[in-house]
C-alpha cells in the first residue's frame, strides 16, 4: 500500500506562521542521497585543484551578491534581525574565500626530515580528501557556523551531506541550491531534511566523517551512534564562555563588548559571553556602566529590533529555570528578572553575587542572561572559568599585555580574545572549537581544511645502505653497532 510522506515544518519564530514544509526522510532516503554522493566525490576530488578554487569563489560571489535574500531568509526562519543576518553572512563569505584560496597550500605534499635510521629514504607527507562528509549544522547561525564545516569539506575535496536544524531548513535549503548552480554536473552538496532520527542515519549511513555542531548532550548521542561503525567525528558543542575584566581594563569599551556579546541572537550563541569576572576593585563601576548598556537594549521580533525572539521553544523554559535558581541562591538582578521571561521574546538579563555552584553558572543558559561576580584578581578569574566543564573561548580585558597574555595561556579553553570579543571567529586563519564539554577537533584554518582529508606517509629508498637492519639476514654486530651509534648520540642528555 503507498504510504503518506511524513512532514515537518519550520515554523516564524516571531508568529509560528510556517515558512515551508519539508519531509521527514527515512533512512533508506539517507542511504541513497549518500550513496550518490559518493560517486560524486570521486569527480570532485578529481577535479583539478584550481578548477574547485574558481568553483568555491564563483559560490562566494554568489551568496554575498544575494546577501538580501538570504538575510530577509535568516530574519523569517531563525528570528534575528537583519542587521544581524548581514553580518552573519559578511563573516561566512569571509571564510568561503579564505578556504578556497588556502585549501591547495594546505593539502600540498610535502617533504619531512628523516631520522639516523632512515638517512637512506625520502619521506613526505600528504592529505587526501576523505569522500563524503556528512554534516549536522545548527540553527543559531545557520549561515556562518555550518559554512565552517560545508566550504572547508568541500574545498578539501570532499563531496557533503548537510542536514540543517529543523527550526533552519530552509536557508540550509537556500545554501545547497546555489551551490549546485556553480557545480551542476554532480550533487557534490546535498541535503537531506528531518529531524534527529534523520541525523542518526546519517550518522549510519557509511559517511567518511561527521561534522557536528550543537549542543554537548546531543552531541554525545551523536558519537555514540557514529561509534557504532567508527565513523570519526569534529564536535563543536556547548560551551559557558567568560569575559575577565582586569583593575586598569578599558571598562566603558568591556562594557559595551560585554553588552553585545551577552544579548545579541538572544544570547543564542555557543561563544556568547555568559559570564564575567571583574576585579573587585571595579566591579561597582563596571556594574554600572554595564547596567547603563543593558536597560538600552531593545529586543523584539521586527527587523530592526536590538535582538530577536527565541528561536528554539524549549530554551525559554531553560533560560527561566536559571533566572530561578540563580536568585533562590542568593543572586540579584540588577536588570530585569524572571518577569524579563516573555512567550517568545525575553529582555535582557543582568544578575550579580550568584554563587558559583548555581545552574546560571555552572551550566550553559543559550539565552539573553549574563552573571557578574566580582574576583579578588585576574588569577582567581582563571581558576574560576577553569573550574567549569566547559572549555570554548574567553575574553580578557586589562591595560597590562603582559597580564592578558599569563591568563590566556592559563586559560583551558580552545580561543581567546584579548580586549576584544569573538575576534577569533572572525579570522579565517584561525581554527576554532573547544576543549573539555566543549567538543574536539577544529574547523577554520589549515587546521580546519586537515580536519577533512587523512593524512598519509610515504618513504622511498633514496639508495642502499651497505648493512641491512630489517633482514633476517643481518649480521649479529649490524644491530650492536646502531645501538653503540645512538648511545653516543643519545645517551649524553642529562637533567
Amino acid at each position: 500500500m503507498p504510504t503518506t510522506e511524513q512532514t515537518f515544518a519550520s515554523l516564524s519564530p516571531a508568529d509560528n506562521t510556517t515558512i515551508a514544509t519539508y519531509p521527514l526522510m527515512p533512512p533508506h532516503q539517507v542511504i541513497e542521497i549518500v550513496d550518490q554522493a559518493r560517486i560524486a566525490a570521486s569527480w570532485w576530488a578529481g577535479l583539478d585543484a584550481n578548477e574547485r578554487r574558481k568553483r568555491l569563489l564563483h559560490y562566494t560571489s554568489l551568496v554575498i551578491n544575494r546577501a538580501d535574500e538570504l538575510a530577509e531568509l535568516v530574519h523569517a526562519e531563525n528570528g534575528k534581525p537583519l542587521e544581524d543576518a548581514y553580518l552573519e553572512i559578511v563573516l561566512a563569505t569571509s571564510h568561503m574565500e579564505w578556504a578556497a584560496k588556502n585549501a591547495s597550500k594546505a593539502m600540498r605534499r610535502r617533504s619531512v626530515r628523516t631520522s639516523l635510521l632512515t638517512l637512506n629514504q625520502a619521506a613526505a607527507v600528504e592529505y587526501q580528501s576523505l569522500g563524503v562528509v556528512g554534516i549536522i549544522g545548527p540553527w543559531n547561525y545557520p549561515v556562518f557556523t555550518p559554512m565552517g564545516s560545508i566550504v572547508y569539506a568541500l574545498a578539501a575535496g570532499n563531496a557533503v551531506v548537510y542536514k540543517p536544524s529543523e527550526y533552519t531548513t530552509a536557508v540550509g535549503e537556500w545554501l545547497i541550491k546555489v551551490f549546485a548552480e556553480v557545480v551542476p554536473e554532480q550533487p557534490v552538496a546535498q541535503l537531506i531534511t528531518g529531524k534527529a532520527e534523520t541525523g542518526a542515519a546519517l550518522c549510519r549511513a557509511g559517511v567518511d566523517k561527521i561534522s557536528f555542531t550543537g549542543s554537548t548532550n546531543t552531541g554525545k548521542r551523536v558519537m555514540a551512534t557514529c561509534a557504532e561503525s567508527l565513523t570519526p567525528v569534529v564536535m563543536e558543542c556547548g560551551g559557558k564562555d567568560a569575559v575577565l575584566v582586569d583593575h586598569d581594563a578599558n571598562l566603558a569599551k568591556a562594557a559595551d563588548l560585554v553588552a553585545f556579546g551577552a544579548f545579541s541572537n538572544a544570547g543564542q550563541t555557543c561563544a556568547g559571553v555568559e559570564l564575567v569576572y571583574t576585579h573587585q576593585d571595579i566591579h561597582d563601576e563596571f556594574l554600572e556602566l554595564l547596567i547603563e548598556r543593558t536597560v538600552s537594549v531593545q529586543p523584539g521580533t521586527a527587523a530592526d529590533a536590538a535582538y530577536g525572539p527565541m528561536t528554539m521553544p524549549a530554551q525559554v523554559d531553560v533560560v527561566r529555570r536559571h533566572i530561578d535558581s540563580a536568585l533562590a541562591a542568593g543572586g540579584q538582578a540588577a536588570v530585569g528578572g524572571i518577569r524579563s521571561v516573555g512567550d517568545r521574546v525575553i529582555d535582557p538579563v543582568l544578575l550579580t553575587g550568584v554563587p558559583e555552584d548555581s545552574e546560571s553558572v555552572r551550566e550553559e543558559t543559550f539565552g539573553p542572561v549574563v552573571v557578574v561576580n566580582p574576583v579578588r584578581d585576574l588569577e582567581e578569574a582563571v581558576d574560576r572559568v577553569n573550574g567549569s566543564s566547559y572549555g570554548l573561548g574567553a575574553s580578557i580585558f586589562s591595560g597590562s599585555r603582559s597580564r592578558m597574555e599569563k591568563a590566556a595561556a592559563r586559560l583551558q579553553v580552545g580561543m581567546v580574545s584579548m580586549n576584544s570579543w569573538l575576534m577569533y571567529a572572525a579570522t579565517p586563519a584561525l581554527p576554532w572549537g573547544g576543549v573539555k564539554q566543549s567538543g574536539f577537533g577544529r574547523l577554520h584554518g589549515v587546521d580546519g581544511l586537515r580536519e577533512f582529508t587523512r593524512a598519509k606517509s610515504t618513504t622511498r629508498e633514496r639508495f642502499s645502505l651497505p648493512v641491512a637492519l630489517t633482514s633476517f639476514s643481518r649480521l649479529p654486530q649490524t644491530t650492536t653497532v646502531a645501538v653503540r651509534v645512538h648511545q653516543f648520540l643519545q645517551g649524553r642528555y642529562r637533567r
